[in-house]
Formats: structure tokens, sequence, C-alpha cells
């Protein structure tokens, strides 16, 4: 018995126990990464599949907050991007429709799982895709010469082709020009600016400078 405690206790002793301390460290480090945790993350709302003749008309989209649970050295390594919110819209039609936002419509790494995702439900209007032009109204501001006025605006282009939710694009009558000063024009001056949609919703196809040619003449009192 002595032999065998000799042989196999006592023999390499010292490196038996350095073996079983940092065992027990690497064990101990291991499990205190291990424990749970939680993290809220907010992150858009991805839409799968929609239409190309559909439009979301909504004008505020929230975003999500998904409360995940995990080990939380996992948690700490999360990055942008790793934790999503889905929604399929690949049989939207036009009108309003409810969508629940379950753990199910959110894709996350397998190593942690969705505890709460806010908000529950999403309230989106759908809306038929469509173009029109409309005119672009140049809008002049300035200070000029006492007996001269302005007597004539040309712009260039003269119109523009807008695209959006059918119902947006029906109720914009005009694009306007960023403000041109056209102060201490004498005869004819040109600007090249930008033109504004104000509805969000509605953007303008292959936007391009627009040209404001100011011209300024002498008024029938000043001559």
């Amino acid at each position: 018995m002595i032999s065998f405690f000799r042989r196999y206790v006592l023999h390499n002793f010292g490196l038996k126990v350095i073996s079983l301390l940092l065992a027990t460290g690497l064990w101990l480090a291991v499990s205190s990464d291990q424990e749970p945790a939680e993290v809220a993350l907010h992150a858009p709302i991805e839409f799968q599949h929609v239409p190309s003749s559909l439009e979301i008309s909504s004008v505020a989209i929230p975003e999500a907050q998904i409360r995940v649970r995990g080990p939380e050295q996992m948690l700490n390594q999360l990055r942008s991007g790793d934790v999503r919110a889905e929604i399929e819209l690949g049989d939207a039609q036009p009108g309003d429709r409810t969508f629940d936002l379950t753990a199910q419509q959110i894709r996350h790494p397998r190593e942690v799982s969705v505890v709460q995702v806010v908000p529950a439900q999403v309230h989106l209007s759908f809306d038929t895709r469509t173009t029109r032009e409309i005119e672009i109204h140049p809008r002049v501001v300035g200070n000029f010469v006492a007996g001269e006025q302005i007597t004539q605006v040309l712009v260039e282009p003269e119109r523009i082709t807008i695209s959006g939710p059918k119902h947006h694009v029906e109720m914009v009558e005009a694009a306007t020009t960023d403000p041109v000063d056209a102060s201490g024009t004498r005869t004819r001056a040109t600007f090249v600016t930008s033109s504004y949609v104000a509805d969000p919703l509605v953007q303008v196809v292959n936007p391009t400078p627009v040209r404001v040619t100011v011209v300024v003449e002498k008024t029938g009192s000043g001559r």
C-alpha cells in the first residue's frame, strides 16, 4: 500500500498539484464566462420580399427593441446585425395590415435566446407604387437696385419625375428649388441649385442639378 502511494501519489507530486490548480482555474474562468446574462438591443426591422409594385406608405416605422439572453461573453461579442427583426411581405397588398413581431421573426446566433420583443406588433400601410411628372417652381430671393426688378425666371429642367406611394404622389402639386439669392443681379444671372419635394415618402427619380436663370430689367418709372 505504501509502495502504491509513493508510486502513484507522491511521484511528481508538485507537477500534479500545479496541474490541478491550472485545471481548477481554467474551469472557474470558463464557468464564469458561461453565466447567463441579458441585454437589450435596438435593431431596424427588415422587410423581406417586398412586391416590386408596392410601397410602404407608413411615415413612421419603429425600431425593434430585442432583449436576448445567453452567455455573458457571447453577449459582449454581439455586433450590429447579429440580431435583427424580419417581416415577410411577399403576400402584402395595398391597404393596412398588422404584423405580429415575435421571437420567430428574430434572427440571432444559436447561443442566445430571445426573451422579449418590443413592439409586439407592427402596423403598416401599403399603396401601389406610381410615378408622374411635376413642375419645378423656382424660389428666388434677394435685394435689387432701386428701379430694377425681376421680369423673368427660367428653370431648366422645367419638370422632374417623382415616384412613391400612389396617394402621396398624387398629392404633390410641384417641386420647389432651394432658395436662390439673386441679390446684385443687374441683367441676367444663372444659378445652379436643387429641387425639393416636401413629402418624405416621395422621391425624385434621377435627380439632377437645376439651373435657375433670373432676368432683371429697369422698371418703367426708373427710365
